[in-house]
């Protein structure tokens, strides 16, 4: 059965974003939503911050660790798009005020230099469409009340999207292997957690490979100039205010945000 009134539960979220006052799971009435119907909420949420004045200027994907995977149930990512509005510049002060419970994470963002369509994109096709890699950290978000999500909130959620900040470095991809990119991250000059790129699907250009057949199937492309986030590299950690958060790359540099009130 399909989900009922993707429309209604669509501008729940929309209110949610707005308000910054959480709604409670969409599996607690309907416990049956999978995938599928999450997208469908999805789909019709978009449109109505595209009515704002927002725009797309990419795409993130995540649950592209084993380990999250393995937690939520599921074997495969998901995704949603990257609003011009969310996006940060490494140094920029993050407010806490924007978000309902946000937490960091570190991750590897591709900027495309030229048009990738699925179906049939393998890692290997990706590398000459990538105009440069960047270090970058996301802010995760969810308008689910405690982050009490399943895999269909999340996705119905975009797939729990926030912000996101960006080296202003871009890095020719040519040399780098993005698997074996290392990362520490760090809090207030507290050393809290390390990752390396192959965290996400074991590629991050496996990542973006599997967001271009996965779009290319519903006749969507990533266009040139687009940031793809290949998922977290590390468990995600709470924000407060005051907070200074450093992610160093190997190869990519670093990146900084700063936690205001």
């Amino acid at each position: 059965m399909a989900v009922t009134d993707p429309a209604a539960k669509a501008r729940a979220l929309y209110e949610a974003r707005r308000t910054r006052v959480p709604i409670a799971p969409f599996t607690d009435s309907e416990p049956d939503l999978d995938m599928a119907d999450g997208y469908a909420i999805q789909q019709e949420l978009v449109p109505l911050l595209l009515a704002d004045g927002d725009r797309v200027v990419g795409h993130k994907v995540g649950v592209t660790s084993a380990a999250m995977q393995k937690m939520i149930g599921i074997d495969t990512p998901d995704y949603g798009p990257v609003l011009a509005s969310t996006v940060y510049r490494d140094g920029d002060a993050i407010p806490l005020s924007r978000f309902i419970a946000p937490k960091v994470e570190a991750e590897i963002v591709f900027v495309l230099g030229s048009r990738l369509q699925g179906p049939g994109v393998s890692p290997t096709d990706v590398a000459p469409a990538v105009a440069g890699v960047a270090a970058a950290m996301e802010i995760v978000d969810s308008r689910i009340a405690d982050w009490r999500i399943k895999l269909a909130d999340t996705v119905a959620d975009m797939a729990s999207n926030g912000a996101v900040a960006v080296s202003s470095r871009l890095v020719p991809l040519a040399g780098l292997d993005t698997r074996l990119i290392g990362m520490t991250f760090t809090r207030n000059g507290e050393l809290i957690d390390t990752g390396a790129g192959a965290a996400a699907l074991g590629d991050p250009l496996a990542v973006v490979a599997w967001l271009a057949n996965v779009l290319g199937e519903v006749g969507v492309a990533l266009e040139p100039g687009h940031m793809i986030m290949t998922g977290a590299l590390h468990a995600a950690v709470p924000l407060a205010a005051g907070d200074v958060f450093r992610a160093e790359f190997d190869r990519l540099g670093p990146v900084t945000i700063r936690v205001e009130a």
